[in-house]
């Protein structure tokens, strides 16, 4: 059995927090000479390398991110036992991090996280949020435990991953006060020239949205395109164009933003999913978030 030499991980952890051997050095109180030759004896223990130069400091390789991650796992649990002796019951929790797709409504991604918060081992929530294409290579080199979105993996990925359907639902289009009165009678038909608050064009709600258009010959005048979900939902609350939102919540979106629901937009459903490098899920938090999720990602 191999084994691994926790005094050159902990000089290494040292050095990924602080970002180079000078510094490390300087709090490990040893000398630079002695710190990057326990470096060199952990890279080559490993098989890899951990850094790379940039400028003055170093930066993690992939290998090195992943190595961090479980770094910081094995000292936290070292603190969390170091206190349980002193009788300090609040010890550390363990971590989920989760990436979340930017497309991902804010709301609909606290409903999905807000299971792994309520569990009886508590864990420390990190979200990270970011397109699928920024998202899943972190995944993929252990960087995140899951990513939440509303697409499968694409196959270009070449990733090794799987996607766990969560749930899916309707979408529902809102409109500030007047704005929603005035295109509420006649609803479809009524939207022909009507002002949107569009997602941009390489989502997959916009392109559900663009087939509804088409078919029910609807033209509408976008107003703006956005990325970020939120941002969206404010403009709409100004009364800028009309929006969607998933239906399931609906009623937080009319209460958050004070805008009105108008009625649902046609058969489109959108799905949300949790893509995770285990075919099964495992972690408890993530299997939380996956089980609640049937019930309140369906309508």
């Amino acid at each position: 059995m191999e084994w691994l030499n926790y005094h050159h991980l902990f000089y290494f952890w040292n050095v990924a927090r602080l970002g180079t051997v000078s510094r490390a050095s300087e709090e490990l109180r040893l000398t630079q000479a002695t710190v990057s030759a326990q470096l060199k004896s952990l890279e080559l223990s490993l098989g890899e390398k951990l850094f790379r130069k940039t400028g003055r400091n170093l930066t993690l390789t992939d290998t090195g991110k992943m190595v961090f991650r479980y770094a910081e796992e094995i000292f936290s649990l070292g603190r969390e036992l170091t206190g349980a002796l002193k009788g300090n019951t609040d010890g550390r929790a363990a971590r989920l991090t989760v990436g979340i797709a930017d497309v991902l409504p804010k709301l609909v991604a606290y409903q999905l996280i807000e299971p792994a918060l309520e569990l009886k081992d508590s864990y420390r929530i990190v979200c990270r949020e970011g397109s699928n294409n920024e998202l899943l290579p972190s995944l993929a080199v252990h960087d995140l435990d899951v990513v939440l979105t509303d697409a499968p993996i694409e196959p270009a990925m070449n990733l090794r991953a799987f996607n766990h359907l969560l749930g899916e639902c309707g979408l529902m289009l809102f409109g500030a006060g007047k704005l929603a009165d005035a295109y509420r009678r006649g609803f479809p038909r009524s939207l022909d020239g009507a002002p949107f608050l569009l997602p941009t064009q390489n989502t997959t709600v916009r392109r559900s949205l663009d087939q509804w258009f088409e078919s029910e010959n609807i033209r509408p005048a976008i107003i703006a395109e956005f990325e970020d979900n939120a941002l969206l939902k404010v403009f709409g609350e100004r009364g800028l164009g009309l929006f969607v939102a998933p239906s399931v919540i609906g009623s937080e979106v009319e209460r958050k933003y004070d805008v009105k629901a108008l009625g649902r937009v046609g058969h489109i459903r959108e799905r949300f999913y949790a893509i995770s490098l285990d075919r099964k899920l495992k972690h408890p938090a993530v299997v939380a978030i996956s089980e609640a999720a049937r019930a309140r990602l369906s309508d």
